[in-house]
Order: C-alpha cells, then sequence, then structure tokens
C-alpha cells in the first residue's frame, strides 16, 4: 500500500495536535509535531542571535533564518520514514507557504511515491482564542495581544496543487473522524 502523508494545517489554537494524534492512531502513522521537532534548536538559536525565544511572528531572524529550517528539517524526517514504508501524520501550521500553489510539489521532489493528504483544521474565532490562552504558551503573548491583526491573516487560504485536500471542523469539544474517513474515502474514489 502506498504511504499516506497528512499536512494537518490550520492556525495556533485550531485543534491540529489533537487532530494529527488521532490520526496517527487511526491509520498507524509516524506522528511528527514540529514542535517538538524543532523548539529547542529554534530557541537556542534565537538566543544566540540576541532574540528573545519567544518572539518569533514578528522576528526578521526567525522568519528568514530558523523557520524554512524549521520546515525543512520536519520534511526530511518525513522523507526519511516514507523511505522505510511508514505513512505520516505532520503536525505544522504551514502558513508561510499557503501562497505557493505548487509548494508540495517543490517540498516533495525526490520523496518516495505517497498520498498528499491537506487537512485544514478550522475552528471558530472564540473558541481558538480561549485555546490559544488557555494553553498559556509564552510564544502566544503577541497573537493575544494583537488578535484581531492574528486572527485576520490565520484565514489565508491554502490551495496546494499535487494533494487531496479535506476540510475538518474542530470547534466542538470531542473530535469524530468518521466525517473524514468518508471524505478522505470519497477522495480516493
Amino acid at each position: 500500500m502506498t504511504p499516506r502523508v497528512f499536512f494537518v494545517i490550520g492556525p495556533a489554537g485550531s485543534g491540529k495536535s489533537t487532530v494529527s494524534r488521532q490520526l496517527a492512531r487511526r491509520y498507524a502513522a509516524t506522528y511528527l509535531d514540529k514542535d517538538t521537532v524543532a523548539t529547542s534548536f529554534t530557541e537556542l538559536l534565537l538566543e544566540q542571535n540576541g532574540s528573545d525565544k519567544n518572539d518569533r511572528d514578528h522576528n526578521a531572524f526567525y522568519q528568514a533564518a530558523i523557520l524554512p529550517l524549521e520546515y525543512a528539517t520536519l520534511l526530511r524526517l518525513c522523507a526519511d520514514n516514507l523511505d522505510v514504508g511508514c505513512s505520516v501524520v505532520l503536525d505544522a501550521p504551514f502558513g508561510r507557504f499557503f501562497g505557493d500553489r505548487e509548494y508540495l510539489l517543490k517540498a516533495t521532489t525526490g520523496w518516495p511515491e505517497a498520498q498528499l493528504i491537506v487537512v485544514h483544521v478550522t475552528a471558530e474565532g472564540p473558541v481558538v482564542q480561549d485555546r490559544v490562552a488557555r494553553r498559556g504558551y509564552a510564544r502566544d503573548t503577541w497573537k493575544l495581544a494583537h488578535w484581531d491583526e492574528f486572527w485576520t491573516g490565520a484565514q489565508t487560504s491554502c490551495d496546494w496543487e499535487g494533494a487531496l485536500h479535506i476540510l475538518l471542523d474542530n470547534s466542538a469539544g470531542t473530535l469524530d473522524l468518521s466525517g473524514f474517513d468518508a471524505a478522505l474515502a470519497d477522495l480516493m474514489t
């Protein structure tokens, strides 16, 4: 069977991690969370550059040098798992790359054959704001202080070519993937 790569995308607080973990369990896939993969080196690089380790949203050094490294690392780990026949769930916002319709085509060049599935995790604004506030991450300080600006930017559309796209509303308190399974089955036929 051809391995699958689930690109689980959405803004902070949408529930990407919850959805990603459920998908990894459901499809027996490797789970790769960008925060787990990259936070340690990201914080160190920011501090060594004289920046606050939590200042990412509007930090030019982070945006130009570190963020591309985070995603390159995540995608290399994904390719390594595909090489051994494992499906992968990628838990990361990917927002910076939404404007490039060919992003996936370029990012997956040289990968083994895989079915690419983009899972758009959405939730209502007040739900997302509450989740971001409750999780209490220092790196979310800017988002909460500039909520309207953050939320407007978080509404950017992702129309990547070369993948199946599924929308998953995660506004409710519980996650039911039965609709996801049906949507995936429909897309695969």
